[in-house]
């Protein structure tokens, strides 16, 4: 059973930066994402890495303000998330998939999820 632990949520004001966490024990031969749902709304997709940290994919919403990096001598994928705005307000979720490509995380029919953490920005 492979569990996913997400770190690092809270309350920031606009224009503040959060980096969350994931340790994902023995992932990491694969790719890795990050998911959001916001309140009242479906799960987004905001950003991957392929295994080995060399192509990363981001939603177009969080381009230039978020980088997502992983460890795997640690077993953890970050998400340095700057320049926050209210709209990024949502429960974060890491997720890793079947497979070593970065869009995996789009394609996997039964990936594994965290349970998630809260990240709130007031204006």
């Amino acid at each position: 059973q492979v569990q996913l632990a997400e770190s690092g949520g809270g309350s920031v004001q606009t224009g503040e930066s959060l980096r969350l966490a994931c340790v994902a024990p023995g992932r990491s031969r694969y790719a890795m994402g990050w998911f959001r749902q916001p309140p009242g709304k479906e799960r987004e997709f905001v950003a991957a890495i392929n295994w080995s940290g060399y192509v990363t994919h981001y939603a177009d919403s969080v381009k230039g303000r978020f980088t997502i990096s992983r460890d795997n001598a640690k077993n953890t994928v970050y998400l340095q998330m700057n320049s926050l705005r209210p709209e990024d307000t949502a429960i974060y979720y890491c997720q890793s998939p079947d497979s070593d490509q970065a869009m995996g995380v789009l394609q996997s029919e039964n990936p594994y999820w965290g349970q998630g953490t809260q990240v709130t920005v007031s204006s």
